[in-house]
């Protein structure tokens, strides 16, 4: 399926960077990966860290799916706020999402450490009031989550103006946040891996999956052979084909990116991220090359075609919302793109063993938080497979819905 469209900034900087052959040989492995992403990638590395032999296959070139056009955007918060999603999971587990989200942050920055990726920044993150009826509810998300021990501070209307220039009636600055390059980042983390022993193959269709109790066999378009005691589905929304019931909607988000510009162009104090409490919500960050990007304006998800059709519109009205912000700050717009991402009726990603086919585990981090949550899987799904107890498998459960 065709998850993207337009030119996603990161793939127009970077091109591919790598080069991964296309599997041409029957092959085993204690564990095979089924997508190249940043999940699939971070899955990987966890295994291999671990001394779990795996093999990763994509059928696109690696990291051209979903992952190329990640705003990238490394925040705790997911698309359900905290005060909402205690009704629907329970206080303690929300509030146990939200910690993982928290940490999550923390444990990328290690490992971009440890690879030697440098495109890692640390970030505030500014939750602003779009309208005044959403002054109350941002006061009651601020209060739960002050109370929880996150790192938050409300700001007014005075505040928000004086630190960030534009007028909100109130906002939510959260100390805890960061911005990456998801396609380069998944890159890295591959190299990484191979370096190990780990083997990446690209461009290697999947026609047949048959999943027994001693382990599955996968089948090549091109009639080779993987052999496997383990499969890894992340394959984001793709994967949900081998699913028999609906766990997730489709939609699309849309985003632009300006011309390149100078440090005194960027209005965001120390570069946060911003985002609104609109639905579907507003997004803003910045690049390492002093780029404002814009993302937003989702839509429910139909087809490629008629999301497609849309960017231009799309495009030019994330500009507006911009200058309604920043009126007197210059926004010429270079690269725009759209992608379709799924979310969940909880907001929490599906992460885990499914049963119904043996010796399959799920990687599935849908919403806006994806690499966060692709980073909870890794570890949850790393503890799974090598018999390790982890308290966290239910909270993510395939089961749940």
């Amino acid at each position: 399926m065709n998850l993207t469209s337009g030119y996603p900034f990161w793939l127009v900087r970077h091109g591919l960077p790598f080069d991964y052959t296309k599997l041409q040989k029957d092959v085993k492995t204690e564990v095979v990966i089924m997508g190249g992403g940043i999940s699939g990638a971070l899955v990987s590395y966890y295994l291999t860290q671990a001394g779990i032999e795996n093999i990763v296959v994509d059928a696109r070139t690696i990291g051209l799916g979903s992952t190329c056009a990640s705003t990238a955007l490394l925040q705790y918060e997911i698309d359900t706020p905290l005060c909402e999603l205690q009704h629907k999971v329970g206080l303690y587990d929300a509030v146990r999402a939200y910690r993982l989200c928290d940490q999550s942050i923390n444990t990328l920055e290690t490992i971009a450490q440890k690879i030697k990726f440098e495109e890692f920044e640390r970030r505030e993150s500014l939750y602003y009031a779009a309208v005044k009826k959403d002054v109350k509810f941002l006061e009651e998300e601020f209060q739960i989550r002050k109370k929880h021990g996150f790192d938050v501070t409300l700001l007014e209307e005075d505040g928000v103006l004086n630190k960030f220039g534009f007028n909100a009636p109130n906002a939510i600055l959260s100390a805890q946040a960061a911005q990456t390059n998801a396609y380069s980042f998944a890159h890295a983390l591959h190299q990484f891996s191979i370096k190990k022993g780990t083997k990446v193959y690209d461009k290697t269709s999947i026609k047949k999956i048959t999943h027994k109790k001693e382990g599955v066999t996968l089948n090549t378009d091109d009639g080779y052979t993987i052999a496997a005691k383990k499969l890894v589905y992340a394959t984001g929304y793709e994967s949900v084909k081998y699913i028999d019931k609906k766990i997730v909607d489709l939609n699309s988000t849309f985003v632009v990116t300006s011309e390149q510009g100078n440090d005194e162009d960027v209005p965001f104090k120390n570069k946060t991220i911003l985002w609104s409490t609109a639905d579907p919500y507003l997004y803003m960050r910045t690049t390492p090359d002093n780029r404002l990007l814009i993302g937003g304006r989702d839509e429910p998800f139909s087809d490629a075609a008629k999301r497609d059709s849309l960017l231009p519109e799309k495009a030019h009205d994330l500009v507006k919302d911009f200058k309604k912000l920043y009126p007197h700050i210059p926004f010429k717009p270079e690269f725009s793109w759209c992608g379709t991402f799924g979310s969940t009726i909880d907001g929490l990603p599906f992460i885990g063993e499914y049963k119904k086919l043996p010796n399959s585990y799920f990687a599935l981090g849908f919403g806006g938080n994806g690499i966060t949550f692709s980073l909870i899987a890794a570890e949850i799904l790393k503890d799974i497979i090598t018999g390790k107890k982890n308290n966290d498998i239910e909270l993510f459960s395939l089961d749940r819905v």
